[in-house]
């Protein structure tokens, strides 16, 4: 079924509801010749991949071939085995070294995908767990309101997985994980698939209870101890966010979805078919973005200590268990297989970058790519250790982005090499001092158009990206 995007009546719409956002932005609106002049979306992409990368030591012959980093600095560097599917989009992206969260430096790098966007101390072992707010949800409660959903949340494993074990990287403005989807048909369905008749009475019916939940709540808190009440207002807060949500839907209820051509997409896609299933993934992601269905997407490709369906995706390139190779690279050829795997998340990752740039900005200048502000990486680098981050920023020119270079904080006082089965190099004394990733989050979100000049624990900005 191919269905065109550019054949969709603005009038009908425009009478039909009155919501003028709730139309995605199409180029041939303004090739009408009587819209009027609109800005550049600007969207943010976050991706996650577990378990580290290789990171063998200078003296080791992997590392001029295997190593994640890319040797040399600035502008003149040269990706890896494990990097060059980049290549083609060099100049399109930064890849920095010696970053991290302040609070997750001394435990283990296992403990952190919870983390990644929030730089909260979630600890580790037995110490109460508390998240806060993640990055990309930040940039919802600024743009997420111009959009049919707010935020797309993505895994391949699915739910919210445990504490400190979590299969979203998204976390609500009370440090609660939000569900993700790792469903390929379910996140098109959401996207493009209009819902039945019985919609609107379920949100009527919805409306209804959470105002009566919110009456008696009232009631209730007069009778309460303050230890309760705090405990009710906690509830409160889920209920008002709730019936934000009620409110977003019956708003976009009537307005019509955007088509898509879907010959191309398997949306029966599971991990059994892992190359394919992280392309449905990305493509998901692109969908959302070309059709302005949201702004913000987050996907955590993989949860750590390789629990849960995430973990076969190694097999895309031949291994059985993902996190195992991590495990393995002191064995012959073991920082090769690891390379192998990465270099395949790379090469996805890529691919994706690369139809960003392909594609013109439906209602604006540039590329898609242009106005799009990708982050990539992971909470660990060298065997479990949670310093000096492996990470790539990606598009955002239309931004003032510059990039085709090599940030390197970190110089060459790397951690790592195999595990022989001792000591871990997260529990050895850093070898350098590291800067706060939340640096990079504040610098972000002001390229985004936020005025935000602190988050978590940041203590300055990025000045050189």
């Amino acid at each position: 079924m191919n269905i065109r995007l550019d054949r969709v009546d603005r009038r009908r719409f425009l009478r039909g509801t009155g919501y003028a956002l709730a139309l995605p932005l199409f180029g041939t609106f303004r090739s009408l010749g009587n819209e009027p002049s609109l800005s550049n979306p600007k969207r943010l992409g976050c991706f996650y991949f577990p378990d580290g990368v290789p990171m063998p030591l200078a003296n080791d012959p992997a590392y001029q071939d295997w190593a994640w980093f890319p040797h040399g600095e600035g502008s003149d560097f040269r990706f890896t085995k494990c990097m060059e599917t980049l290549e083609p989009i060099r100049s399109e992206l930064t890849v920095l070294s010696g970053f991290s969260h302040i609070a997750s430096r001394n435990v283990h790098g296992h403990n952190n995908a919870d983390q990644f966007l929030t730089a909260a101390a979630t600890g580790d072992g037995d110490r109460d767990y508390q998240n806060s707010i993640s990055l990309d949800q930040v940039y919802a409660e600024y743009v997420g309101d111009e959009t049919r959903f707010s935020s797309l949340v993505m895994s391949t494993d699915g739910g919210t997985g445990t504490a400190r074990g979590a299969h979203t990287i998204s976390f609500d403005r009370n440090g609660r994980p939000i569900p993700a989807e790792h469903r390929p048909k379910q996140i098109f369905d959401m996207l493009f698939v209009a819902s039945d008749k019985q919609s609107a009475k379920r949100l009527s019916r919805t409306r209804s209870a959470l105002d009566d939940m919110l009456a008696d709540a009232q009631s209730l808190k007069q009778t309460l101890s303050m230890e309760d009440r705090k405990n009710l207002e906690e509830y409160l807060e889920s209920v008002r966010q709730a019936e934000v949500k009620v409110e977003k839907a019956k708003k976009w209820l009537n307005a019509p979805l955007p088509n898509v051509e879907r010959d191309h997409l398997n949306l029966e896609l599971t991990t059994e078919e892992p190359r394919e299933y992280v392309q449905t993934m990305f493509e998901m992601i692109y969908l959302a973005f070309r059709t302005d269905s949201t702004r913000i997407a987050t996907y955590q490709i993989g949860r750590e200590n390789g629990i849960g369906r995430s973990d076969h995706l190694s097999r895309a390139v031949g291994f059985n268990l993902a996190h195992q190779l991590s495990h393995e690279t002191k064995n012959p050829d073991g920082w090769k297989n690891f390379g192998i795997y990465c270099r395949f998340l790379n090469e996805e990752f890529g691919r994706f970058v690369e139809k960003m740039k392909a594609t013109p900005e439906p209602a604006g200048t540039g590329s898609m790519l242009d106005n799009t502000l990708i982050l990539y990486g992971s909470a660990s680098s060298a065997f479990h250790l949670s310093r000096n981050y492996p990470l790539i920023l990606a598009g955002g020119k239309n931004m003032g982005l510059q990039h085709g270079k090599y940030i390197n904080h970190a110089g060459n006082r790397f951690q790592g090499g195999p595990w022989l089965g001792d000591r871990e190099p997260w529990q050895d004394k850093a070898t350098v001092e590291d800067v706060p990733l939340s640096n990079l989050f504040v610098t972000m979100l002001q390229k985004l158009g936020m005025p935000k000049d602190q988050f978590a624990d940041s203590t300055g900005i990025v000045a050189n990206i």
